[in-house]
């Protein structure tokens, strides 16, 4: 029985979704990472090959409308070495090819030389994120927390996050390795700082299932 669901909630948690061995895999392809992650994980063929997978697919396309493609691999890693929080937000950018003005996208930024701009929210509605847990995660070691339900309510400005946070429950996401933890863009997410000299590995799979408007597109190879 799942105690939540991505439509009522904004987020699911799927045990077990990969093994020992393709956990390892993965990790012995990205290789060692000392800082707190790294962007553009799709440019690696074991990431890629993986976020493509008919697996990974049809989990996705059965919370989206129309056919998924993954549009954006971050690698997150937290540890003793590499430590953070994260206030409370959403994620409102997305990853494009090139920088092109139009209607409804804004707050344009340059990451790792790579264009990022904040669609309308129907564009984020569209996606889905898989936090694919390559360690166990817990309160300790800076599992994520979420408010769920936010996802609902479009973008959330800054008096509506406070109130979000006094007037709901906020539910921390305790995963075990292997476990993968799928989320809405527009859900308001958290995590603290790590108390715990474990690693927290998360690989970070986003996926779109909508095509951009005015010329934009997405930064991945076209098909």
């Amino acid at each position: 029985m799942k105690l939540y669901c991505v439509g009522e909630y904004g987020f699911e948690l799927i045990s077990a979704l990969v093994g020992v061995d393709e956990r390892r895999a993965l990790i012995e392809a990205v290789g060692g990472v000392e800082a707190a992650g790294r962007r553009n994980m799709l440019a690696i063929g074991a990431v890629a090959e993986f976020a493509n997978s008919r697996r990974l697919l049809e989990l996705v396309r059965s919370h989206t409308r129309g056919e998924p493609r993954v549009v954006r691999a971050i690698w997150f890693n937290k540890s003793p070495e590499a430590n953070w929080l994260v206030a409370w937000h959403q994620d409102l950018a997305i990853a494009v090819r090139e920088r092109i003005e139009a209607p409804g996208f804004g707050g344009w930024s340059v990451k790792e030389g790579v264009p990022h701009v904040q669609p309308p929210a129907e564009v984020l509605e569209r996606m889905l994120t898989v936090r694919m847990h390559l360690d166990d995660a817990d309160a300790e070691n800076g599992a994520l927390r979420v408010i769920g339900g936010t996802h609902l309510a479009g973008r959330l400005g800054a008096e509506q996050i406070e109130a979000a946070r006094r007037e709901r429950i906020e539910t921390i996401c305790t995963a075990q390795a292997g476990d993968a933890l799928l989320m809405r863009p527009l859900l308001l997410h958290a995590s603290g700082r790590s108390t715990s000299e474990r690693p927290r590995r998360v690989l970070h799979l986003e996926y779109a299932a909508v095509e951009l408007p005015y010329g934009l597109r997405w930064n991945v190879e076209d098909k």
